[in-house]
């Protein structure tokens, strides 16, 4: 990122003063904070019941569509069961809508294995794809008897969660967890796999710089994908013609401008 640069000299730079040049915008988007618009579309009450069951069994009387708007209300507004149940009772007779809301014992029981609906975005549009990964400690039941025992600690331990990104929706559009001694240019080719979309842009640190990394690209998505990772500071060209433009950007223009140029940062 553009500002790592600074940091040795991060106390020489004096702190930023912003001032209100827009009083009365600014008031009233505070005043929209507490604005509570709550609109229920034709297919909510439709689908509000669960359908008939065909086979042998119990017959639920909420479909999941209802469980998840309940529980998706109780994240919102950060509410206990009972509340939610009460919040949506009040919001279904405020809007006349003679609807029977789930219990919070039902809320309760139907949410552990409840799958939400994913709202997939269009695939003819080519994505912006961003790789990093973070590690995972392992914990276990041991830490706690360390803590309160103090008995010998055990050796710790931490997996390694790789992750690719869609930048314009934010959503996560391929996950791989693996153990601390995979490397990144390594679980890529596993982590691309599960992409089903049209990539255009791929953006990843410069723990991916290599040839590896670029044939896997290119035999994944085309060879007409751009890649954006900065190479190191005493890089040379070689036979990639991106990398090599990359190089001779950052050695004409500096590092933060070419950040600025192909959207890096």
């Amino acid at each position: 990122m553009p500002y790592k640069f600074n940091d040795a000299r991060r106390n020489k730079f004096p702190k930023a003063k912003y001032r209100v040049t827009n009083c009365s915008e600014y008031n009233e988007s505070l005043r929209r904070r507490g604005d509570v618009t709550i609109w229920v579309s034709e297919d909510v009450r439709e689908n509000w019941a669960s359908p008939r069951r065909m086979t042998r069994g119990g017959q639920s009387r909420y479909s999941d569509i209802a469980i998840e708007i309940c529980l998706t209300l109780r994240v919102v507004f950060r509410l206990p069961l009972r509340q939610t149940q009460g919040f949506m009772r009040s919001i279904a007779r405020l809007m006349g809508m003679d609807l029977v809301v789930p219990d919070f014992s039902t809320l309760s029981r139907r949410g552990k294995g409840l799958r939400i609906a994913q709202n997939r975005r269009n695939a003819s549009k080519p994505i912006t794809l961003i790789v990093d990964s973070t590690g995972l400690k392992v914990r276990g039941d041991n830490c706690w008897h360390e803590e309160k025992h103090g008995t010998r600690k055990a050796r710790k331990t931490w997996r390694k969660l790789h992750i690719g990104l869609d930048l314009e929706t934010g959503d996560i559009a391929a996950s791989e967890l693996t153990t601390e001694h995979v490397g990144d240019e390594t679980a890529l080719p596993d982590l691309l796999a599960d992409i089903d979309v049209s990539v255009a842009r791929f953006l990843a640190d410069g723990a991916y710089d290599g040839e590896g990394v670029a044939d896997c690209l290119a035999d994944r998505f085309g060879p007409g994908l751009e890649i954006i990772i900065p190479p190191p500071k005493n890089a040379v060209h070689g036979e990639n013609a991106q990398r090599n433009r990359h190089i001779t950007a950052i050695a004409e223009h500096g590092r933060m401008n070419w950040q600025a140029e192909t959207g890096y940062n």
